[in-house]
């Protein structure tokens, strides 16, 4: 070979060498912040967005060969960490974060304005100042909205369907947060038309739940409406303790209030919302901008009955009603 023909071979496997190198290199493997507050990592629901992951073709962390890598942080019902556990995941540079509370999507808008949030567990995330609006999230916020205010009307008639002869219900809110204030506007203008008087006791810590339900029950409550809230479903084995020791049915819009004593409870499926979130991801990661997906509504709704409730209360639940339950607990 001569000499000239020689340098430019050796010239073009030069160029070649790091192309091919790059080419054969993995995908970065991306890092998915998950900040949860009224759930622990472990539980279904969190979980299934691990698997909404994997059916959209994520190998997760943990698996053989994953491209994506989930940092879970919880706070365990404790709000004043979601600050510091916000900001961990910023430092470690994850490339989305997935909330479970509006405190966590706060905290986490608070933490940083260029990471992708996505929502999937909020109750209104236009009221509570998270995005623009529902069409045109706008900013780095998008994801699910769990309709909490909507379905406050829908919650008190099937309560009054559970109970038929019930005029007097007491409401348990968190005057902390703004959205429990739409709530009870809500609650207001659908309690006159099923002839249901009103009353409401405030609840910022476990601590206030005794004092609270005192109140309704001076009111003369004959139920007790616990407005959706992470400091309740995370505490809701001292708060439906205290309700069972006063007598009082309990309604509220997730499952694990039924399951765990609650008479009724009607609401979004929280696995479900978990998994669709999932869903944002996979768009954001590859490419999608946050400002330009809309929020999207539930599509998935359980109406749960626990007749153990029923029968230490004393109380017939309806037959046309348990026929149209999604599950009766016996």
């Amino acid at each position: 070979m001569r000499r000239r023909e020689f340098l430019g071979v050796l010239s073009s496997t030069a160029i070649a060498w790091p192309l091919a190198a790059r080419a054969q290199q993995p995908a970065r493997v991306r890092l998915i912040g998950v900040l949860l507050n009224a759930f622990s990592p472990e539980e279904p629901a969190p979980q299934a967005f691990r698997q909404g992951l994997r059916d959209a073709g994520y190998s997760v962390g943990g698996d053989v060969g994953g491209d994506v890598v989930i940092e879970w942080r919880a706070a365990h019902g404790d709000r004043s960490r979601l600050p510091t556990l916000a900001a961990d995941l910023v430092q470690r540079k994850v490339d989305v974060i997935v909330v479970d509370s509006t405190p966590g999507a706060q905290a986490a808008k608070n933490a940083t304005s260029t990471i992708p949030i996505v929502l999937a567990l909020v109750a209104d995330p236009v009221g509570s100042g998270l995005v623009a609006s529902l069409q045109r999230p706008g900013g780095n916020v998008t994801g699910l909205s769990m309709m909490t205010p909507e379905l406050a009307g829908k919650r008190l008639q099937l309560l009054k369907e559970t109970i038929p002869s019930l005029t007097r219900v007491g409401v348990l809110r968190n005057p902390d947060f703004a959205f429990h204030s739409q709530v009870v506007t809500d609650l207001r203008a659908a309690a006159p038309s099923l002839s249901i008087e009103l009353s409401f006791a405030d609840a910022r810590t476990p601590e206030e739940f005794g004092p609270a339900l005192a109140v309704v029950s001076r009111a003369r409550a004959q139920a007790l409406y616990v407005i959706e809230d992470s400091l309740f479903l995370k505490n809701r084995t001292t708060l439906l303790k205290l309700a069972s020791q006063a007598r009082l049915p309990v309604t509220y819009g997730e499952r694990h209030f039924a399951e765990d004593g609650g008479l009724v409870s009607y609401g979004p499926n929280f696995g479900d919302l978990f998994y669709r979130s999932a869903g944002y991801v996979n768009k954001i990661l590859r490419g999608a901008k946050p400002a330009d997906l809309p929020i999207e509504q539930p599509t998935k709704f359980e109406l749960v009955i626990n007749l153990k409730a029923a029968k230490a209360l004393g109380l017939t639940i309806p037959q046309t009603l348990l026929i149209r339950a999604d599950h009766v607990i016996e």
